[in-house]
């Protein structure tokens, strides 16, 4: 197959997708994209249609952002030095491509035609938005601008693409290249079993230790990391990994330092040029905040109902821990806070996490989940036949024979432990079909992330033509605990909820009901992205959805009851410091994007900036505790992403918790109220402003107090 990132089937030929074919296919995409637009652009006034000027702009870029996006979620997953080379080389050109759509005078000077005409003033419904949407964002990204700043603009696009790729390959490989082996049993006192059998095998397949003098593998990636800080007796080795962890993205070879100092810059000199006194205001004007000092708000308001919960929590911790140990009260090191956080969840909830996981293995949880959605959004899933192969040069396939005739019953995959599954309407009609990723290697980024490949739905072909049913696809991946040796991968309740979270996501691009693809599932205002997905953790905490799933992995009992109520009980355990983290989250995001630069920030000061900035959200601790902006992806590893934008966690979890209590009301498997959920969020996309889609589920603008209350921040009248 020649082109294969160009592919026009539905299904991914990722054996053929080489390094090699990065270059070449990405560079056709790019000038056919060019053509595509250049042919709107060269419109008289006379002729403007909908069709052909806004809907062909959708258009004209498709192929492209399909085939780049394969190429940065290969990338994300099965990252390679080749891969990596052809990934860069590439990163300039394609975002000065798409940095200069909007910069182009001549296509803005045919949409504000076309959006003068009668048959404009006459759209309604979604071609209207687009519409709205699009002109509003050729504005945002500097449409009206003089040829100067439009330079620039270009120019700090790419700057932005490559800096940011920097980084986020900086945190990767610093993650990968730490690693702390343990030669005696001893000092593994505490972790649980099944983290120190994923140790011991983790060394094994490191060539380290064997079945009669084993040794134990620890790494910075989460399902090594966290059981040993929260579990392990050993101080000396918490504060390995600790400090480990810190370093991450701090200091040669992968130092993110001046990275973070150029990518700040240059986010505050496009928001400059636009118009905009900071970039926290440019990207927030056409999401739900507005503004900055909104979100500020919001987080600063937020902390301040919650502060005297979190300061009552720390000192418990305190005073715990100097009981147990009979030493004088005093602040925690950084590397002790889990464990002794664990362990007071222990004496007052007599509660242990990890009695949990026998009942959480990851296919039954998986299958689980389904079947919630099937109950409540009227939908069916099912696992289709998988085959990978290995990645081979795309010149070196002898037929153009299509990949599906090669192998008809199975779907080809990127890695042997991908899945694949078919989303449909309860009349089998096919509405999409995703893949899904869980668990950790050292090819892939670290976190959990949902994405989608293409987007379909009931697709609008121009007038005169009905909408033609296309299905999405769509990915979701993580990295939550392996399987051992003989056994399935068995979760923890967190890891539970992060796949509820993200098929959350994947279930906004799945049910999409919007004919304008770019209006469609996930490409939604970034403070309302997170209901669709945070609202579905609400099913792992249920006794009657839970039931359906959560089963002994070998008994295949349900959770006892008395397990059960010991969960529900520890679930808002330190609920405001679980608050306050995210806020601070939020916090330094907000205040280093609004006052950039600021006469208190100069160079070499970022760490003594956040520690004063960020000192009544932080726990108290002996020893300073780094914040982790070197190693936070959410901000700084694309050009935007949650930059300005992570308060947007809180902000959605307010829209979850309080939509959901019409399912409390109703009854958490309530199919009317699922369907209703499915039709005016889910399947609407950015049909319509987020505050009306909310609106027109609950009835009412969302309530604070019911996140508080959720949390245990209020109590119950």
């Amino acid at each position: 197959m020649t082109n294969p990132f160009l592919s026009k089937g539905f299904h991914v030929p990722w054996s053929l997708l080489a390094p090699a074919a990065v270059r070449p296919d990405i560079e056709i995409a790019l000038s056919d994209a060019q053509g595509r637009i250049d042919a709107v652009s060269g419109q008289s006034a006379e002729v403007l249609t909908f069709d052909n000027t806004f809907l062909a702009l959708e258009a004209a870029t498709e192929d492209l952002g399909v085939a780049w996006g394969l190429v940065g979620h290969l990338d994300a997953v099965c990252n390679s030095p080749e891969l990596r080379e052809a990934y860069n080389a590439l990163i300039p050109k394609v975002s000065a491509f798409w940095a200069r759509i909007p910069l182009n005078s001549d296509l803005w000077t045919v949409l504000k035609a076309y959006g003068e005409t009668d048959e404009a003033a006459r759209l309604t419904g979604v071609r209207k938005r687009l519409v709205d949407e699009t002109m509003a964002d050729f504005r945002e990204h500097g449409a009206d601008l003089d040829p100067k700043g439009k330079s620039r603009l270009e120019e700090i696009a790419a700057e932005l693409a490559k800096n940011t790729q920097k980084y986020s390959e900086n945190v990767l490989d610093a993650t990968n290249a730490y690693e702390r082996f343990v030669d005696d049993e001893a000092r593994l006192e505490g972790l649980p079993a099944n983290a120190r059998e994923q140790a011991r095998l983790d060394a094994l397949k490191k060539g380290i230790g064997t079945a009669g003098k084993p040794q134990w593998r620890f790494t910075l990636h989460m399902p090594s990391y966290s059981p040993a800080m929260q579990y392990l007796q050993d101080a000396g080795i918490r504060k390995d990994l600790w400090k480990a962890g810190t370093r991450v993205g701090h200091g040669d070879p992968h130092d993110n330092s001046e990275l973070i100092w150029k990518i700040l810059a240059l986010r505050d000199e496009k928001a400059r040029i636009l118009g905009k006194p900071h970039f926290a205001d440019l990207v927030l004007e056409r999401r739900m905040a507005k503004t900055g000092d909104t979100a500020l708000g919001f987080v600063d308001d937020l902390h301040n109902r919650v502060k005297y919960v979190f300061d009552r929590e720390c000192g418990a911790l305190e005073a715990f821990k100097a009981e147990e140990t009979g030493d004088p009260r005093e602040p925690l090191e950084p590397w002790e806070i889990a464990y002794w956080s664990e362990k007071l969840r222990r004496a007052r909830h007599d509660f242990d996490e990890e009695d949990l996981r026998p009942y959480f293995p990851i296919d039954r949880v998986i299958e689980g989940m389904f079947t919630i959605a099937r109950r409540i959004f009227d939908i069916r899933i099912s696992e289709r036949p998988v085959v990978y192969r290995e990645v081979q040069d795309a010149a070196s396939d002898e037929s153009d024979t299509p990949r599906s005739e090669i192998d008809p019953n199975a779907t080809e995959v990127w890695h042997p432990e991908v899945k694949y599954y078919e989303l449909s309407n309860a009349d089998d009609e096919l509405l999409g079909a995703f893949y899904a990723d869980w668990h950790p290697r050292e090819s892939k980024r670290g976190g959990a992330w949902m994405n989608y490949l293409k987007t379909g739905g009931p697709v609008y072909r121009g007038a005169g033509n009905p909408p033609e049913r296309i299905p999405h696809l769509g990915l979701i991946c993580g990295n939550l605990t392996p399987s051992l040796e003989g056994a399935p991968a068995l979760l923890t309740h967190n890891e539970v909820q992060t796949i509820f979270h993200e098929f959350g996501h994947l279930l906004h691009h799945l049910l999409g009901e919007v004919e304008i693809k770019s209006l469609n599932g996930v490409n939604v205002a970034w403070d309302f992205v997170e209901l669709p997905s945070q609202i579905m953790e609400n099913w792992c905490w249920n006794r009657e959805s839970l039931d359906l799933f959560a089963r002994h992995h070998e008994t295949g009992a349900p959770i006892p009851e008395d397990l059960f109520q010991k969960m529900v009980g520890a679930r808002n355990f330190q609920s405001a410091r679980s608050i306050m983290r995210q806020l601070s989250f939020g916090k330094m995001d907000l205040e280093l994007h609004m006052h950039y630069p600021r006469p208190d920030l100069i160079d070499g000061s970022l760490d003594d900036f956040l520690d004063n900035l960020l000192e009544a959200y932080s726990d108290p601790t002996k020893t300073r505790a780094p914040k982790l902006i070197r190693r936070f992806s959410h901000l700084f590893a694309s050009s935007t992403g949650y930059a300005a934008g992570y308060y947007s966690y809180k902000w959605s979890e307010v829209l979850d918790a309080d939509a959901f209590t019409r399912f409390q009301d109703a009854g958490v498997l309530n199919p009317e109220v699922g369907r209703e959920f499915r039709e005016k969020i889910l399947s609407k996309g950015n049909g319509a402003d987020p505050a009306e889609l909310f609106r027109s589920f609950l009835g009412r603008d969302p309530d604070i107090a019911a996140l508080l209350k959720r949390d245990g921040i209020l109590v119950s009248d």
